[in-house]
């Protein structure tokens, strides 16, 4: 018998926890398709603030704690807690700092303002993520990053983790979804996104313009297989990625059934 799929999803939004746009109820479908079709899967998302930990029956996972993500010379410390997906046998890990996710509104204030600390809760969220895992011991056969959020990890995943025996065999899927933001993450994004991750300058001069559609071009120039996560998506993303030279590629499908990502993951992992 061969072993189970491993498909991890990393994502920012999910159903029922936290609903920004479309794609939080694919992703929450996808997760149970995978699963119910014999697939292990886990998945991975922050503990923003409007995430109600007491509804959703969110608990610290204790032989997780003591996870520290350093960027540029600071340590920052994570809290890993985990709820089960209602009507589904699959568990969900969230990542929780209380200064930098535990705010109740996501990227801006209660003026609207951005937040200026945007880039570093992304590059937390996105090592931390990784950090994760390599402490589960679970190495993932595809990891399937969703949101502009986890736009970094592609990137990591080919440079300043490829050597780490957990990321060694596993694929990347990255979805292209809808902009939800026009501000833009600035020119700390590369220097803190470099800083102790062995990653070069040049490697992260797709995201420099630190804009909705800057992310979501780095995250699907490195990733090994990308999804369309809207039917409305920059036409700049639209035009350089509908049709990618070595690269599979699903178009965005109100209609579909999954099974395209199933079979999506089953090709990338070796079927």
């Amino acid at each position: 018998m061969s072993a189970k799929k491993r498909i991890l999803f990393i994502v920012n939004e999910m159903s029922p926890y936290l609903e920004e746009t479309e794609f939080a109820e694919i992703v929450n479908k996808l997760a149970i398709k995978a699963n119910e079709t014999g697939m292990e899967v886990r998945c991975i998302m922050p503990r923003f603030g409007v995430i109600n930990e007491r509804r959703h029956r969110l608990h610290e996972v204790v032989r997780l704690s003591g996870i520290n993500v350093s960027i540029d010379g600071d340590d920052y410390p994570l809290v890993i807690k985990v709820a089960s997906l209602p009507n589904a046998r699959l568990q969900i890990y969230f990542l929780d700092n209380e200064d930098y996710f535990k705010r109740k509104s996501l990227f801006h204030d209660e003026n609207e303002k951005w937040f200026a600390d945007n880039a570093l809760r992304t590059v937390l969220f996105c090592k931390g993520a990784l950090e994760t895992v390599k402490k589960f011991g679970w190495p993932p056969d595809v990891i399937h990053c969703s949101g502009w959020m986890t736009s970094l990890i592609p990137m990591y995943i080919k440079t300043a983790y490829k050597k780490e025996p957990v990321f060694s065999n596993c694929k990347v899927v990255f979805t292209i979804g809808q902009n939800t933001f026009k501000e833009k993450l600035g020119a700390e994004l590369l220097k803190i996104g470099a800083i102790n991750a062995n990653v070069k300058e040049s490697e992260l001069e797709i995201f420099k313009d630190g804009s909705n559609t800057a992310m979501f071009k780095g995250g699907a120039t490195y990733a090994d297989a990308i999804t369309f996560g809207a039917a409305k998506v920059d036409k700049k993303l639209s035009d350089e990625f509908s049709k990618v030279k070595g690269k599979k590629v699903l178009p965005f499908n109100p209609d579909s059934d999954l099974t395209d990502y199933l079979q999506l993951y089953n090709d990338l992992a070796g079927k």
